[in-house]
């Protein structure tokens, strides 16, 4: 680089040669840096939404399949539901396992044997003779598939806080949502020509992918001089402290409704799009992916708006409408209305302000607890999974082939979720944000 220094000779012209030569430097420094930046981000982002996006891929996928699954088995409305509440409380419970582990030996290796053991789950769903056989299948695909769901919020929560992980939490969100687009409509196109066992197939191979993408993009996150001892009373402890924290359990719980309402969704769906309003399931698929439109769409203006307004304010407007079309929809149901446009079009509404709710909740979540990250994002994930499969139990003991018992449940999620808001979060949206 040249400087072109000042006619006059001496001390003072030299000085500013070398602030010349410094600044441009940093500066070329700098866009390098920022290009880096960017680069690692999108990838963070798209690596960390498709491991999380790999249980969920599980879920929505064979959806479209479950009267299929149900004849072909000749098993029962609830005993196929049995199917999808196995893989929930296994999903839920298991992340107690991945968080503290995560703590200690880093977040890779849990992965890696995760994944494996939702590899062997799949497998053994695509050759399940019985349905008993693919509740249990399923079960160890839960196991496996809690690594992909709680390990990569820890690792968010290691790389950023507030504003910065909302935004990376979106991102996430974003090629998360994918899976409820494109896995309806997947498993149709595979169910009709190929059968239902198709699609666990299909899902060893994504998962396969992840295994894959985990080795070569996804950096270590948790250094070793991080990690915390592996010892019992370590972890104990750390649940503990977590339990004896009130907001921690408020916001845990109001995205564990918010995600309940959606497991209702999902338990009695494709039984009332398909049994009730006579659609086919690749029509049932694109019904379904609607819903993950509105959330996709409302959960990338979730870190703006919170820059704006704060995420407590966020959370709280977003739970009041959430509940607002809830309540609609429960009441143009009991109203006689039995219609699947405007079911259709109320649900839309209802999630896209969920969108707005869970990613937004769960970095608030885990905001104050970066020492245990891995533990709180555990014990959160556990409790709003098995939140999630009772209220799918639930849908099960009530569903009698029409939307009410469904449209119930959603709207009683919703109140709480609300409820909970107002009491966590009240305090903090009253406050004053802070200037830019």
């Amino acid at each position: 680089m040249l400087c072109i220094a000042p006619q006059k000779r001496g001390r003072s012209a030299s000085i500013l040669c070398i602030k010349h030569v410094v600044i441009s430097a940093l500066m070329e420094t700098t866009k390098k840096d920022l290009s880096v930046s960017a680069r690692s981000y999108a990838r963070n982002a798209i690596v960390l939404g498709l491991l999380s996006a790999v249980g969920p891929f599980a879920i929505d996928m064979y959806l479209p399949a479950l009267p299929s699954i149900a004849a072909d088995l000749k098993a029962s409305t609830a005993a196929t539901q049995m199917t999808l509440m196995a893989f929930f409380m296994a999903f839920g419970v298991c992340q107690l396992i991945y968080g503290p582990l995560s703590d200690v030996v880093g977040r890779k290796p849990p992965l890696y044997a995760g994944l494996t053991l939702f590899i062997v789950g799949s497998i053994g769903c695509a050759f399940a003779p019985s349905v008993e056989w693919l509740i249990a299948a399923r079960v160890v695909q839960g196991i496996g598939a809690a690594a992909g769901m709680v390990i990569p919020r820890a690792i968010i929560r290691d790389l950023h806080t507030g504003n910065e992980a909302t935004r990376l939490m979106s991102l996430v969100m974003l090629v998360f949502s994918v899976s409820p687009i494109l896995a309806p409509v997947t498993g149709s196109a595979l169910i009709v020509p190929f059968g239902w066992r198709a699609v666990f197939v299909a899902v060893t191979i994504a998962a396969v992918l992840a295994f894959a993408l985990i080795l070569v993009f996804l950096p270590e996150t948790r250094l070793h001089h991080q990690r915390l001892e592996a010892n019992v009373r370590s972890v104990l402890r750390g649940f503990g402290h977590l339990l004896a924290d009130p907001r921690f359990l408020g916001l845990t719980f109001i995205g564990g409704f918010g995600m309940a309402s959606f497991f209702a969704f999902l338990a009695s769906s494709s039984f009332i799009y398909i049994g009730h309003y006579g659609l086919t399931p690749t029509q049932y698929s694109f019904g379904f992916s609607i819903n993950a439109f509105g959330f996709i769409g409302a959960s990338q203006f979730a870190a703006t708006l919170g820059r704006r307004f704060g995420l407590s304010r966020v959370v709280m407007t977003a739970a009041a409408i959430y509940t607002f079309f809830a309540l609609l929809l429960l009441g143009v149901t009991l109203a006689g209305v039995d219609s699947l446009a405007v079911l259709i079009a109320l649900l839309f509404m209802s999630f896209a302000f969920l969108g707005l709710v869970i990613p937004t909740t769960m970095v608030l979540t885990l905001e104050e607890h970066g020492p245990i990250a891995g533990i709180a994002s555990s014990l959160a994930g556990t409790l709003q999974m098995v939140a999630g499969g009772a209220v799918i139990a639930l849908a099960s003991l009530f569903f009698d082939g029409h939307p009410l018992p469904m449209v119930a449940i959603i709207a009683a999620c919703a109140c709480c979720a609300l409820c909970l808001s107002l009491v966590t979060l009240r305090r903090d949206a009253l406050a004053p944000q802070p200037a830019e």
